[in-house]
């Protein structure tokens, strides 16, 4: 995978009418030049050959009504690996069909070199709809960009929903039980295309977030100085079936402005701290009202993100423990908000957010 070649899709109109143009696109690290190529998905398999050249390159688009996307995942083509990216919030997703086998397509390392957004696709993380096992529909399993196996995600569980409608053909509402490392998540497709999961119960207990941290409240940690590079910050662990510390600023300090943090400096110093035996992903928290939170994340294995669904759920609950916040609130991450529901009545977490479309494409293996 020195050069990777790839048949990309866009949609170039209103995404409902599901028009879209196939690109070939052969990139290679060591030439600057990136060769294009268009062509009909359903003609023939001659490409219209460009004019190219290292100052400038002319290119001609023309939609393809017939195409489909059905039409492209269902192609079989030995030694490709055929994938749909999607977003949620700009957390964005490698996916890949990978229904007929228990074992992931790609490797780790592999993986990694595809999330490269130089000489890769570009992407937060990889992800794999597995066969169902337990009496689940599907199983998703991710690789980080990093070749990291988190245990789930809840930005990529909305898009891992979406994708599955795809697979399947489905319209309007629907959910699906889906097997990960975090256990059962049931994420449900709503009327209006956002996607409703069902993230379970959080875990509190500092020995199974994991933490090091001594618990100081019923077994868990809340609201506990940490001392990172330094300086002490209050910290809350929650465990969403994946480690998170969650801060609303540091001891004695004022209420934290988000926007104001230097992320990449801070956030491997969390996430690589001696008192999370299996690094942790980092929420720095800033609070407008009890129902209305803005967040930024460092994330475990992808460093800064646009979005983490998993760790706004954390936020909330910690919020609610610190006595920040009530039980459903708002929360802004950098590409958008999510709504996060904690419900008393069954210690269950709902997140409700949108997952949506990049484009399809192949590439070899």
């Amino acid at each position: 995978m020195g050069a990777i070649a790839a048949t990309i899709s866009l949609h170039l109109t209103s995404p409902t009418r599901r028009s879209l143009t196939f690109f070939t696109a052969s990139l290679r690290p060591s030439s600057p030049i990136l060769k294009l190529n268009s062509f009909h998905a359903a003609a023939s398999p001659r490409a219209t050959s460009l004019r190219e050249s290292a100052v400038s390159c002319s290119m001609s688009v023309e939609a393809v009504e017939k195409a489909s996307p059905a039409f492209f995942l269902d192609r079989i083509e030995a030694g490709f690996l055929h994938f749909v990216k999607y977003h949620g919030l700009g957390n964005d997703f490698i996916l890949v069909d990978n229904r007929d086998s228990s074992e992931p397509k790609i490797s780790p390392e592999q993986a990694a070199k595809l999330c490269d957004r130089n000489f890769g696709i570009g992407a937060d993380g990889v992800i794999f709809a597995l066969p169902g096992i337990n009496g689940t529909d599907y199983t998703m399993r991710i690789y980080n960009s990093d070749g990291s196996e988190p245990e789930m995600c809840g930005n990529g569980v909305r898009c891992f929903a979406r994708f599955i409608a795809e697979l399947e053909n489905l319209q309007g509402r629907h959910s699906f039980k889906v097997h990960t490392g975090a256990g059962l998540i049931v994420p449900e497709i709503q009327e209006d295309g956002k996607v409703k999961v069902d993230m379970g119960e959080p875990i509190l207990k500092a020995s199974d977030v994991p933490t090091r941290l001594p618990a100081n409240k019923d077994q868990s940690v809340i609201k506990l100085g940490l001392n990172v590079d330094g300086v002490t910050w209050n910290v809350t662990c929650v465990s969403m079936g994946n480690p998170h510390c969650i801060t609303f600023g540091t001891e004695g300090g004022q209420n934290l402005k988000v926007d104001e943090l230097k992320l990449a400096e801070i956030g491997p110093k969390f996430e690589n701290h001696e008192v999370f035996p299996a690094r942790t992903n980092t929420e720095f928290v800033q609070v407008f009202t009890r129902s209305h939170l803005k967040m930024r994340v460092w994330e475990r294995g992808a460093g800064a993100t646009l979005a983490c669904g998993t760790g706004a759920c954390a936020v909330v609950v910690a919020a609610v423990l610190e006595g920040r916040a009530e039980r459903n609130c708002t929360v802004d991450l950098p590409g958008g908000p999510l709504q996060i529901e904690w419900r008393q009545e069954n210690n269950h977490i709902y997140m409700t957010g949108p997952a949506e479309v990049v484009f399809y494409g192949s590439v070899p293996l």
